[in-house]
């Protein structure tokens, strides 16, 4: 390591968030260079190996070979001495995998305060290793990890039917003369007219053009029910399911006065209401 200023790649499938992460890091290290971006695992690894940088910001779930697939090649290039920091919206991989601290992680959306403290510590880490030479967290200790994660992450990935999930787990909408990024798991409902569908947070509400008949199968069934021929709802987002007088079930929401209401072909998923 030099004392030049330190350099990172950051590799997302996602541009708007190498973008949101590219612009929170400026704010928590304002001398950290971003010097290259990667759109999949095959490239940060190429990335990695052409430019050495000191910090790789790794997703985990990319698209052909994962940020774990890529973190276990890096860390077998010759002379590697780099940082590895994933980026996950799993909170699953931090909990249970991370414990050794061999590795850092950022959850998504990254939060600023999160952002400084992991700046913080990979500042540490590489004066460490430019004040002793030293390569920094054990070969055999990462490796035991990385494994960890590949196990973790299979088992994510093969719900009970064994069918491998693909669920989806960020929005791009409109609101107003802005595009926003939107949690799935962030989205209330979705409701949807001729042109548009609705995407309604606690927060906002935004649009996209998907149709709730093409947007249906690519969210996770566990957790979203189509209840209308125009209405999908986040399950749970449901305070309560009760019925007019005419007998038509209407859907309540925690925190929002929306009631939406339920459809007589979609009646069945609520039988005890």
């Amino acid at each position: 390591m030099t004392s030049a200023a330190p350099r990172a790649v950051v590799a997302d499938d996602e541009r708007l968030l190498r973008e949101q992460l590219k612009t929170r890091l400026a704010a928590a290290w304002p001398d950290l260079q971003i010097v290259a971006e990667a759109r999949d695992g095959n490239e940060a690894l190429s990335l990695a190996d052409q430019l050495r940088p000191d910090v790789m910001f790794l997703d985990i779930r990319m698209p052909g070979m994962t940020g774990i697939e890529a973190a276990r090649e890096i860390l077998a290039l010759p002379d590697w001495q780099g940082e590895i920091v994933f980026v996950t919206a799993y909170d699953e991989y931090a909990i249970s995998a991370f414990e050794q601290g061999a590795l850092d992680y950022l959850l998504k959306p990254v939060e600023p305060a999160r952002l400084a403290q992991t700046a913080q510590r990979l500042k540490d880490r590489l004066a460490a290793k430019r004040a002793s030479g030293a390569p920094g967290a054990d070969d055999a200790q990462l490796d035991a990890l990385l494994s960890r994660l590949v196990k973790l992450q299979q088992g994510m990935a093969q719900p009970a039917g064994g069918a491998p999930a693909n669920h989806l787990q960020w929005i791009q909408a409109a609101a107003g003369a802005t595009t926003r990024l939107i949690a799935v798991q962030d989205v209330l409902f979705f409701r949807s007219d001729e042109k548009y569908t609705r995407v309604q947070t606690a927060d906002h509400e935004a649009f996209i053009r998907t149709p709730i008949r093409d947007l249906l199968p690519q969210l996770d069934p566990q957790q979203f029910w189509q209840i209308h021929r125009s209405t999908i709802v986040n399950l749970g987002a449901v305070q309560a399911v009760t019925r007019d007088d005419t007998g038509r079930q209407r859907v309540q929401i925690k925190g929002h006065p929306e009631v939406l209401e339920v459809s007589r072909s979609f009646a069945h998923l609520f039988r005890g209401a």
